[in-house]
């Protein structure tokens, strides 16, 4: 039977897995075999390959699936091949980026957490991403920081500072998994992957994703145009409604 031209595009954190972790086998086997028989799947994230193929569990994650948008899709995999990446550091300079990290260096080093690790800044091809706790904090101190965020809002605060300071310089600022905040060029965001699928002519394209708030890394591919965007809590919550539109 041939597959739908249709295309079901997943975020990965929080959504194929809990945050930072491995996908369960039985998810992974669920979206290779179950859904991939009937349409074409992807994946979209914006962490670079390295970290995806981690949580996918396998470097060969670009082979397994139809499409995989490392970096909000600026480093683009089709068909197990790398098609294309863009570069921050091309497109704004040094001069631009070190203005960003200095100002969020001297901004975190105010913070007073119930942690701070190592790994504040990383430099990615597409963004840079800040974490107040640092991406080297062992998981108990990443549920910590989750926890003590819900109630003094560390990152949404450092969000606005970043906006308020950086103000039509044409960066966007999102909040980016459990712990961390994305920095791109304006257009940068996840709809930047759909440029990639334009000429696949797809009759639908469903995006399933966890942060589709304002100010999430999810809002803007999920309300766009040309995607059915759908809003999930959980990797469970995923497997169960992709199961009700294709009805499995």
């Amino acid at each position: 039977m041939s597959r739908r031209n249709v295309l079901y595009l997943f975020d990965v954190d929080g959504t194929l897995t809990k945050p930072r972790q491995i996908i369960s086998e039985d998810l992974k086997s669920f979206l290779l075999n179950d859904v991939k028989s009937q349409v074409y799947v992807g994946l979209v994230s914006g962490s670079d390959y390295v970290k995806i193929a981690e949580q996918m569990d396998g470097e060969e994650v670009a082979t397994k699936f139809d499409y995989v948008f490392c970096e909000n899709g600026v480093v683009q995999y089709r068909g197990g091949e790398l098609i294309s990446s863009e570069s921050i550091l091309s497109h704004f300079g040094e001069e631009k980026l070190q203005k960003v990290i200095n100002f969020a260096l001297g901004y975190m080093s105010k913070l007073k957490l119930p942690a701070k690790r190592g790994n504040f800044i990383e430099f990615r091809s597409s963004m840079i991403n800040i974490c107040p706790v640092g991406r080297s904090c062992s998981q108990a101190e990443r549920d910590q920081f989750s926890q003590f965020e819900i109630k003094h809002n560390i990152r949404q605060e450092f969000v606005n500072a970043l906006q308020a300071e950086f103000k039509g310089c044409g960066l966007k600022f999102a909040l980016g998994g459990q712990i961390s905040i994305d920095v791109f060029p304006e257009g940068w965001d996840k709809t930047f992957c759909l440029n990639h699928i334009d000429d696949q002519n797809f009759e639908e394209i469903h995006f399933f994703g966890d942060k589709t708030d304002p100010g999430g890394n999810d809002h803007e591919i999920y309300n766009h145009s040309k995607t059915i965007g759908h809003k999930v809590t959980s990797p469970d919550d995923t497997k169960e409604q992709v199961k009700k539109y294709l009805n499995l």
